[in-house]
Formats: structure tokens, C-alpha cells, sequence
């Protein structure tokens, strides 16, 4: 593919930068939608990941049939089969009538599932089948249907490490696995960062009716430095509220702002902080040490399945206080890197489960209480705050 229909197609779906791993992405896209292949889209959260199944669908035989995506971590356990599969009236309480399910009204087109790790093993059961044959059943139903989807799936989870330790289907993570492409990080693209910032910050001015934002060289330096870990969504944030804050600031008959290092990283998050942005600060810091933050990050985002695991034993465990050491086993990998001591909390349990409820706290707090925005800035799913939000309700 040459670069001019490379750029057509980054044109058409919005699609800004020129790294040499975003250009693979394309490329495998457009290679593969003419096929009926399954593909696996892999990425960290907030990179991107949508534009390719769209990219994908219209670029295939199934173009003029309907595209249908579908956050699987931001639907209820209790529903996601009767949301995928459909359901009949009376499958379960508030089930009033028959209802389609996904599968059903993208039959003949594309349905891309994003957060295809969040699945439960049951809905994982009824996907592989419908993958491999076509057939499901709805909720409350005996009866097979039939449907001609092509699925593209999304996750921003290692599978295969969730494959080891049994939280996903080997056989299903087989079955989507036909080609993966993946979906590099804003880290890995330090000179689309600034393009990106314009982007944004010229597309919000311009809806806003505001003046134009440009960087310094010294701030742009800043912004490509920094290691984003919330991707193309946490800089889109901040791109449009420098803009919303300076651009007012301009001075009269000026056409454009310029911003200068000082100024941005009054917007940037610390480097030495959590994941919840704050505003540059001289002051001594939080008083917690950066072993206890990396350890709190990284149990929180990277390892929550197996946080969920250590609850369940802990609580269905019922033994003496002299028991304690065994029911804390502990690996000292899984919560500190490799070249650094460790030290073993009382409770890591409890202190992993206080540390994720004050940094979900936090970012409610932030979003005024919306759960989406909250659950995009620290990489989890909408699903893992409603559910740390009942359990808090129920004590």
C-alpha cells in the first residue's frame, strides 16, 4: 500500500499520525477484510483499538450490513448473555417481551466486542459456539438460531496470561486468535503526540468558536516526554482543556495562543504520581513511598483478576489467627519488580482493596460521579466500579 491510500484511509476514519506500527495496523486491516477471518485486536486502553474493526467492515464483503460494537466490560454479568444472544419474554424478572440480541442484528454484517477479556465463562461457552457454528440460543429458549456474523474482537489484557491462569477459554482464545493485529501506545509514537494535541485542540476551538493553541518548542518537548498511560484519550482530555483555560487568555485581535512549558504542565499529571492527573505541585508530595505506588498500580490495572482470586480465598477460608501465614502466600513478583526489595504488608489483601477504592474514589470524584470517564482513566472496566461500588453499599 502506498502512502497516499494509506492516508485516504486515515482521512476517512480520523485516524492521525504517521508511526511505522499505527501504519502495520492499517495495513493488516486492510489486508485482511476481505477475508471471513476472526481477528484479535490488541492494545492498551485508550490507543485506538475502534478505528480498525471500522476500517475492517468497510473495507469487506459485508459492507453494506450492519456494524455493531459492543463494550463487553460495561455490561452487567447478570445480562450480557440475554444481550449478546437475545431473550424471551419470561426468561427472567423484567424480561416483558421477546428481545434481539446482538448476534441476531448484525447477522449478515460485523460485530466488533471490545473487552472481549471481561467475558464470563459462560458467555465465553455460548461465543465459542457461535463462532465455530453459527448457532446460539437465546436466554429462556430451547430452540437454536442461526446467524452469518463476522466478529472482531478488542482487549486491552494479556489473554494468553489470562489463559494461564484460567480465566479465559484456551480453545476460545484460540478460535479469535486467527490474526491479531496490534495497536501501538502513544509511547511507542512520541512524534504523533504533538500532531494528536493539534488535532484535538483545533478541533475543539473551532467548536468552541476559540482561539487557536500552539506549543513552545520547550512545552512540546514536555508533552512528548511524558509517558501517557491513559493513551490518545488521556491527551485528548488534556489537549482540550488547555485550550478551554488559554485560550480566553489571548490577547485582543490575536489569532492564536501560544502556550509555553510552564503553563502546560500546570496540566500535566505527575510523573511520579498515580494515575488520577493532578496539577504540578511544589510541595514535599503524598508521604507514599514509590515501591508502595508502583506496587498499588500495577495489583490494581495489571493484576485485578488476581486481587479477585485472594479475596475469594480469604473469605472462604475460615481458620485460627495461627493459620495466617499459610492463606498469605503471596509471590513477591506479582506485586514489585524484580530489582527492588520487598516487603511484606500485614494485610495485602486489604491494603490492595483500600488502595483500589481510593483511587476509583478519586476518580468519581473527579468525573462528578460518572462511571465511564472514571473507568477509561484508570484502565479498568465500568463493570469493576459498579461492582466495587455495591460491595461498599452493602457494608
Amino acid at each position: 500500500m502506498d502512502v497516499q491510500e494509506l492516508q485516504i484511509i486515515k482521512n476517512k476514519h480520523d485516524i492521525v499520525g504517521n508511526s511505522p506500527g499505527l501504519n502495520r495496523a492499517i495495513e493488516m486491516a486492510v489486508q485482511i477484510a476481505p477475508t471471513e477471518l476472526t481477528v484479535l485486536i490488541t492494545g492498551e486502553s485508550g490507543v485506538g483499538k475502534e478505528a480498525i474493526p471500522q476500517i475492517i467492515h468497510q473495507l469487506s464483503r459485508r459492507k453494506n450490513g450492519r456494524y455493531l460494537a459492543v463494550n463487553c466490560g460495561a455490561i452487567p454479568e447478570g445480562t450480557i448473555n440475554a444481550e449478546l444472544f437475545g431473550h424471551e419474554k419470561g426468561a427472567f424478572t423484567g424480561a416483558i417481551g421477546e428481545r434481539k440480541g446482538y448476534f441476531e442484528e448484525a447477522n449478515g454484517g460485523t460485530l466488533f466486542l471490545d473487552e472481549i477479556g471481561e467475558l464470563p465463562k459462560e458467555t465465553q461457552a455460548m461465543l465459542l459456539r457461535v463462532l465455530q457454528s453459527g448457532e446460539y440460543m437465546k436466554v429462556g429458549s430451547s430452540k437454536v438460531e442461526k446467524t452469518d456474523v463476522r466478529v472482531v474482537a478488542a482487549t486491552n489484557v494479556d489473554l494468553s496470561y489470562a489463559v494461564a491462569t484460567g480465566k479465559f477459554r484456551q480453545d476460545l482464545y484460540y478460535r479469535l486468535n486467527a490474526v491479531q493485529i496490534a495497536v501501538p501506545s502513544l509511547a511507542e509514537r512520541k512524534d504523533d503526540i504533538y500532531l494528536l494535541f493539534r488535532k484535538f485542540s483545533s478541533d475543539f476551538s473551532e467548536k468552541y468558536s476559540l482561539r487557536k493553541i500552539s506549543l513552545s518548542h520547550e512545552a512540546i518537548t514536555l508533552l512528548t516526554s511524558y509517558r501517557w498511560p491513559g493513551n490518545i484519550r488521556q491527551l485528548k482530555n488534556i489537549a482540550e482543556a488547555v485550550t478551554a483555560m488559554e485560550a480566553p487568555s489571548a490577547a485582543p485581535g490575536a489569532e492564536r495562543v501560544e502556550v509555553d512549558s510552564h503553563t502546560l504542565a500546570q496540566y500535566m499529571p505527575r510523573e511520579d504520581d498515580t494515575l488520577i492527573p493532578a496539577t504540578v505541585s511544589t510541595g514535599s508530595g503524598s508521604g507514599m513511598s514509590e515501591n508502595d505506588k508502583q506496587m498499588f498500580v500495577k495489583a490494581i490495572l495489571d493484576l485485578k483478576n488476581e486481587v479477585d482470586d485472594l479475596r475469594a480465598r480469604l473469605d472462604g477460608i475460615s481458620q485460627p489467627a495461627m493459620a495466617q501465614p499459610r492463606i498469605l502466600e503471596v509471590r513477591k513478583e506479582d506485586f514489585a519488580p524484580a530489582d527492588e526489595d520487598f516487603s511484606e504488608p500485614e494485610a495485602p489483601e486489604l491494603t490492595i482493596r483500600k488502595a483500589s477504592d481510593d483511587l476509583i474514589e478519586k476518580a468519581l470524584l473527579k468525573h462528578g460521579g460518572k462511571v465511564k470517564p472514571a473507568a477509561a482513566e484508570l484502565g479498568i472496566s465500568e463493570r469493576t466500579i459498579y461492582r466495587k461500588l455495591a460491595e461498599k453499599k452493602s457494608k
